[in-house]
């Protein structure tokens, strides 16, 4: 990663208002390293898709509010992961079905 490069996208075309652009790039960096992650493991599917639709809807205002049809399909896919969960195969399954009973 060429991370003057990225400060100067975030300066430049990627501009966020209020936060600086190595703390919105250094954000960005690592919503888009881990929530992905958590997706493929099924992994806290749930919390890491409100962040990615966070981080959607501030790129759709702030920064490509011309490319909504993009982040609309982005936000749908994202809204069956939220409304559905993960599924039976996932790490929250499992969770939940070893937590489940200790929780009461």
């Amino acid at each position: 990663i060429n991370w003057e490069r990225t400060i100067q996208f975030f300066t430049d075309e990627y501009r966020v208002p209020i936060l600086p652009p190595e703390i919105a790039a250094s954000m960005a960096l690592a919503i888009e390293i881990t929530c992905p992650i958590l997706l493929v493991l099924g992994l806290f599917t749930r919390f890491a898709v409100i962040v990615l639709m966070a981080m959607t809807a501030v790129i759709q205002i702030f920064v490509y509010p011309e490319a909504w049809p993009t982040h609309l399909q982005w936000f749908a896919m994202m809204l069956v992961l939220l409304c559905r969960g993960a599924g039976t195969l996932s790490a929250d399954h499992l969770l939940w079905r070893w937590l489940g009973p200790k929780l009461g």
